[in-house]
């Protein structure tokens, strides 16, 4: 059995990559669907919309800008900590310098050029 499913609701945890902090937010499953609804949580210190990571997100220490960046890049590439708490969500890279080939090689959606240049490649190689 899932482990949040079990023993919800869990606090959604949210980052500021501005400020380099999290805060944990009132899960959706506390909430009517009307509260819902287009809900943003904002940073309390700069008031920047924070992003939901997962409740297996691991904070990185704030001074670490390598590990701030590593998260907002994988972040803005669709890949966030969310899991059922059964096995975690999965691989994420370690380092900075790992981030661009993981994300080149397990993005889930792809650009409409990106997939006509797969499209063509695939053609011309036989």
């Amino acid at each position: 059995m899932c482990r949040y499913a079990m023993y919800g609701p869990y606090k959604d945890i949210f980052a500021c990559f501005t400020c380099r902090k999290v805060f944990k937010q009132t899960s959706d499953l506390e909430l009517i669907k009307t509260e819902i609804r287009n809900r943003k949580f904002r940073c309390p210190q700069c008031r920047g919309i924070m992003k939901d990571m997962g409740h297996d997100f691991k904070t990185p220490r704030q001074d670490n800008l390598k590990q701030w960046l590593k998260v907002e890049l994988l972040y803005n590439n669709g890949f966030t900590y969310h899991s059922c708490g059964c096995g975690g969500p999965g691989y994420r890279p370690a380092k900075l310098s790992e981030v661009t080939e993981f994300i080149r090689n397990n993005r889930y959606f792809k650009s409409e050029g990106e997939l006509l240049l797969r499209n063509l490649t695939t053609k011309f190689r036989g």
